[in-house]
């Protein structure tokens, strides 16, 4: 994606309601080179940041103030909802306790969520984690592993409380 404009539609958006306008924000992240599928949802307070790239499949609803940070890819699937304040990364940095600072190089590890997933309120998705189809993130899940379709996903560190 093109961090000038992201930086644009970030600046844009702060007019654009909320929940309106859909049709226009799908277009000005498609500009930015993402590739959103057709009836995405993004609220105007998301912030997507990052240069890497971004997929979002049709019919995904993006809730308000999610973060999603995209270094390397990150790929959303299709009839996706990701509720309020989630943050979706795919990048982190190295540890290196002989340094002066402990967050050393940075890293990226792609993220995948696979279709008919539910991403619930304040949960995180950290990099590298795989999210098969139709699994259920829990309100305030931290997701730092992979996880298999059909799974509920709750907990710090997340882990699979039930299988549907």
């Amino acid at each position: 994606m093109n961090s000038t404009r992201l930086f644009a539609i970030r600046l844009l958006l702060r007019f654009i309601p909320e929940t309106r306008a859909f049709g226009l924000k799908r277009s000005l992240y498609r500009w930015a080179g993402a590739n959103i599928g057709k009836g995405v949802r993004i609220n105007s307070s998301t912030k997507i940041v990052g240069v890497g790239n971004l997929s979002i499949g049709a019919n995904t609803w993006i809730g308000p103030d999610t973060i999603i940070a995209c270094s390397s890819e990150v790929i959303i699937g299709e009839n996706c909802d990701v509720a309020p304040c989630v943050y979706i990364g795919d990048g982190t940095h190295m540890i290196t306790p002989e340094m002066d600072r402990i967050a050393g190089a940075n890293t990226t590890s792609n993220v995948f969520i696979g279709d008919g997933c539910w991403i619930c309120v304040k949960s995180t998705i950290l990099p590298g984690v795989s999210i098969g189809r139709k699994c259920v993130v829990a309100a305030g899940a931290v997701v730092t592993t992979s996880f298999d379709d059909l799974k509920l996903i709750a907990g710090v560190p997340a882990r699979a409380i039930k299988q549907y």
